[in-house]
């Protein structure tokens, strides 16, 4: 019989468990009620009480490893936290979420664990025996993995499942004590990037994908990339929408052209970057060719505006298209917001 462990942590402020923790719970409990399986969740943060709460009633058993070592993202004390919490549940499977806080110290896990771990799993299958789908070559192979080893760990990628919805109530936690690692790394504090701008936002509703039309020349005869980057930092901080780029535009800097200074090749959509998962996307200025569309198939609602009617995007690749000038668009869009927000 399985035992399954799902590990989870709170977010930078310490205050709550992160929405891809809350994903992996939502994983374990539909995986045990489909084996029968025990179900344990495993918590490592500073304070655990208030995130047991909003699992209380998740599962039987709450394991946590608490305290200020643990407040703050380490790979030392996390990776000795996740294998105390591992150990004693006595698990066989390991669900966690594929966080930035995670995703570094697991395989780590699963070596001193002895066992063998898969990442970027997007389901988990099967009755008799357990199969976990995930993504390969930028999301284009699917394959369909099943392993004898046991524990057997996965990293869930976020956007999966639904986050778990609990009632917070008073939970009983098993505090799990254990010798502290030496550690060589302390967390001071944080820093903002100097234009204050946060322009990746993987929890967004809305991912705003700016093209390279955006810093071709306009009707006027005139590029306008500085205009162009206020509008678009402008909606971003109005809709705090997640910022995602066509390739022809992050590369476009290293040919001497006009560029968006706040884009970097960690916003680029499609075959050669991310492949984000949000509810809605809106593109602008953008061709909606193959190689970029492929990373919008996690996308829910697809919308773009652009002058070309013969673009990729009216070939049945967005549910709307906007044929309109983009910078007209947007900056009629941020005077409704401003007055929504007034």
């Amino acid at each position: 019989m399985e035992s399954i462990l799902v590990l989870t942590h709170t977010d930078e402020f310490g205050d709550a468990l992160t929405r891809a923790s809350l994903e992996a719970v939502s994983a374990g409990k539909e995986l045990a009620a489909k084996l029968s399986a025990t179900l344990t969740i495993g918590i490592v943060a500073g304070a655990a009480n208030r995130a047991a709460a909003v699992l209380a009633s998740a599962a039987p058993r709450i394991l946590a490893v608490s305290g200020e070592p643990f407040a703050q993202a380490r790979y030392a004390t996390d990776t000795a936290a996740c294998e105390t919490l591992c150990r004693a549940a006595q698990a066989t499977l390991v669900l966690a979420p594929a966080s930035s806080r995670f995703a570094r110290v697991m395989a780590g896990v699963a070596h001193r664990a002895g066992g063998v771990i898969d990442t970027h799993v997007n389901s988990i299958t099967g009755c008799e025996s357990i199969e976990v789908s995930r993504w390969f070559y930028r999301q284009r192979v699917e394959a369909v993995l099943t392993r004898e080893q046991r524990p057997w760990f996965l990293l869930l990628d976020s956007g999966t499942h639904a986050p778990f919805a609990g009632e917070p109530a008073p939970a009983s936690v098993e505090s799990i004590e254990f010798e502290l690692p030496a550690t060589r790394t302390t967390v001071t504090g944080f820093r903002t990037p100097a234009h204050g701008a946060q322009t990746i936002r993987p929890d967004a509703k809305l991912l705003f994908v700016a093209g390279a039309g955006w810093t071709k020349k306009q009707p006027d005869g005139r590029v306008h990339a500085s205009e162009a980057g206020d509008i678009i930092l402008d909606f971003l901080r109005k809709s705090k929408a997640s910022l995602g780029s066509s390739k022809s535009l992050v590369d476009q800097g290293g040919d001497g052209q006009p560029v968006l200074p706040f884009l970097t090749h960690m916003n680029q959509v499609g075959q050669t970057g991310a492949t984000p998962r949000h509810p809605k996307g809106l593109s602008t200025c953008c061709h909606g060719e193959e190689p970029h569309v492929v990373g919008w198939r996690f996308i829910g609602e697809r919308r773009a505006i652009s002058l070309d009617a013969n673009c990729g995007w009216t070939r049945g690749k967005a549910d709307v298209v906007y044929i309109a000038d983009a910078f007209e668009v947007m900056t009629k869009l941020n005077e409704l917001l401003a007055k929504e927000r007034s």
